[in-house]
């Protein structure tokens, strides 16, 4: 069993899949490409990362990856929570610019689904936080772009100040939403 959450921006779900637990503690099926499939994600996931974060108000993204290397992820927390956040960068898209943005922990054990056309990032809600995700594409160096995680045209709601952020020398210096040229159509 899988329950689905179709978010504000249709095409990015929360999975909750179904938890069994006994006095041993619990189970679950982390992912399964059939039950995926049948929920509408048919990416073939290639590589899995994991994300250790030592910091609260650590700050990873946004990033993507431009075609031919655009990535697809399932994301989910083992440890600690986050703050994830995608933004729809797909040109012609009703939703083009916005964001949506949702807790996940690893008491609540729910997974995102972040397709293709979208920037993704998040920020540690605790120390000692490990996200991991499957992407459909290889990492790709030469494909690798971001946008400015604070950018105010974006409007999200870190729930971090700018000062007190942990970043990567990378997500320091990327762009603003406005100077970025989207590879993306809806």
């Amino acid at each position: 069993m899988l329950e689905i959450t179709v978010l504000q921006i249709t095409d990015v779900k929360i999975l909750r899949p179904r938890h069994f637990g006994d006095n041993r503690g619990l189970f679950f099926e982390s992912y399964n490409a059939e039950r995926w499939q049948a929920a509408g994600i048919d990416a073939a996931f290639v590589q899995d990362n994991d994300s250790y974060s030592k910091d609260k108000g650590t700050v990873r993204g946004l990033h993507f990856q431009t075609p031919p290397f655009a990535q697809s992820k399932l994301v989910r927390v083992i440890r600690g929570a986050v703050l994830d956040v995608v933004v729809d960068i797909r040109k012609g898209s009703p939703t083009y610019g916005q964001h949506v943005a949702v807790e996940l922990s690893a008491e609540g054990g729910e997974q995102l689904f972040v397709p293709h056309g979208f920037a993704h990032g998040f920020c540690t809600l605790e120390p000692e936080t490990y996200v991991i995700y499957k992407v459909d594409a290889h990492y790709s160096p030469a494909h690798d772009a971001g946008i400015r995680w604070n950018d105010p045209a974006l409007g999200i709601d870190w729930p971090v100040k700018p000062e007190a952020a942990v970043l990567s020398a990378k997500d320091l210096v990327h762009p603003p939403f406005a100077d970025i040229v989207s590879p993306f159509e809806f």
